[in-house]
């Protein structure tokens, strides 16, 4: 909520209350005459910009699709725009979006506005080449993809070997009622076990795609990138521009109309 008090003088202090909410903005719809208010969102999306600002879970990776759909399917030779500003998210539902941004007609721009991070930085770098871009605090931050068998195999290298022992007990064993209990525990475990590893091995693919196609748009050595993201890895501006992740930094338009034209590789102008 916003609260201005009139500073007119002679004038009473009147108290002006935003609404709370979604702002409302006026939108003319071209080609027509007529303007309308519309929420904030909505108008940005009728401008062809779509927002990822929150954790991305399967709901907003669904409302985030939806719009990039929608608006290809209306007009499949103009840009769509990406802002990015979120910690990532979810395995799955960040890379439906990996995947459907390269799946679109339409050529999608992307732009960190403020920070990015793990599948958040990936959908960054997918973007349409030449059209990456950040502002110069923006901060990116990539690592390796985790799902969620991290725990569970934590577990399991902890309680494996003395159920080994138990194993081996219950072979010389197995007329024991007590003792076919503990088999078919051991059973569960290993059963659970397989579930990991079968997770572990689709973890695997997901990351060798991932970085074979962070190889393509970065046009690093996938050797460099595997190295590079053993642990995670942090990019200023200048060094996701010089790594590979975006193409420019934007930077302000001069304000004095006198000053020095200096061009920049790799730089932009907003």
């Amino acid at each position: 909520m916003y609260v201005r008090y009139s500073a007119k003088k002679g004038s009473r202090g009147r108290v002006f209350m935003m609404p709370i909410g979604i702002p409302r903005v006026p939108y003319r719809t071209p080609g027509e005459g007529t303007w309308q208010w519309v929420d904030l969102w909505n108008a940005l999306y009728r401008e062809r910009v779509v927002f990822i600002g929150e954790h991305i879970d399967e709901e907003y990776s669904n409302q985030v699709l939806a719009t990039m759909l929608y608006l290809d399917s209306i007009e499949s030779s103009k840009k769509i725009y990406l802002y990015i500003n979120g910690p990532g998210g979810d395995l799955t539902p960040s890379m439906s979006i990996y995947d459907t941004m390269q799946s679109l007609q339409s050529p999608v721009a992307t732009h960190c506005v403020g920070y990015a991070y793990d599948m958040a930085a990936y959908i960054l770098a997918a973007g349409e080449k030449g059209n990456r871009s950040g502002m110069p605090l923006c901060e990116i931050a990539l690592q390796t993809p985790a799902g969620v068998a991290r725990g569970q195999m934590r577990f399991l290298i902890i309680s494996l070997p003395p159920l080994k022992m138990i194993g081996i007990l219950i072979s010389l064993f197995q007329q024991s009622l007590y003792l076919q209990l503990l088999s078919d525990m051991w059973k569960r475990h290993v059963e659970k076990a397989d579930d990991v590893q079968n997770e572990a091995n689709e973890l695997l693919r997901i990351r060798d795609y991932l970085f074979s196609e962070l190889s393509k748009k970065t046009g690093q050595p996938l050797e460099r990138i595997s190295k590079d993201l053993v642990y995670v890895a942090r990019f200023t501006a200048q060094e996701a521009l010089e790594y590979g992740l975006i193409d420019c930094i934007i930077r302000p338009s001069r304000i004095k109309p006198d000053a020095p034209r200096k061009e920049t590789p790799g730089i932009g102008r907003g």
